[in-house]
């Protein structure tokens, strides 16, 4: 079972991010505050979990959360200032919408910008050992995987419902045949 948080004295947020490695859709950020009590053995690293449990999993981490939000930043915005700064601004946006105000962030990665004056500190692979940012990485992924097969109805040619923007061959193929959409990142490698 995953740690509960990072530090027990302060009110704190798990913070991870979904979609970076993506050449179409918005990156996604979730942020959790759990009760520090809270355990449970399945929430994990979401890349490890089918998207079945994904889903029975959102349910329990919205119903036993303090506090949870989810934030967005486009295609165009990511074009605009960089993937790095892109991931760094959905994670503040959503930290923005949380109702209870957290003390101390834990985030996924080695990258973070100071938010408000809140002590914060990266873990690598973050996701993988503790349970308030495995939980974001859940609700961010389910949030992210949704929105792009919702895309995918109207741009089927890009097979979105099943790639989810990432770079597969299959997806690439679509780009070379049909040219790009207005959710494709133009700053990125297509092809």
């Amino acid at each position: 079972m995953l740690n509960a948080q990072y530090q027990f004295k302060l009110v704190e947020a798990g913070c991870d991010e979904v979609g970076r490695g993506c050449i179409a859709g918005p990156v996604v950020a979730a942020v959790v505050i759990l009760p520090t009590n809270y355990k449970n053995k399945f929430i994990i690293d979401s890349k490890k979990i089918s998207q079945k449990k994904r889903i029975e999993l959102e349910q329990e981490i919205i119903d036993n959360a303090i506090s949870w939000s989810i934030s967005e930043v486009s295609n165009n915005k990511i074009d605009e200032i960089n993937i790095l700064n892109a991931s760094i601004l959905a994670m503040h946006r959503a930290i923005d919408k949380l109702k209870v105000r957290p003390e101390f962030i834990i985030v996924d990665g080695n990258k973070f910008k100071p938010y408000n004056n809140i002590s914060h500190e990266c873990i690598i692979k973050g996701d993988n050992k503790f349970q308030n940012i495995a939980a974001a990485s859940i609700l961010a992924k389910n949030y992210r995987d949704n929105l792009m097969k919702n895309l995918s109805i109207k741009y089927n040619k890009y097979s979105w419902e099943s790639n989810f923007g990432y770079p597969t061959k299959k997806h690439r193929d679509s780009i070379k045949k049909y040219g790009t959409t207005k959710y494709h990142r133009k700053s990125f490698k297509l092809l």
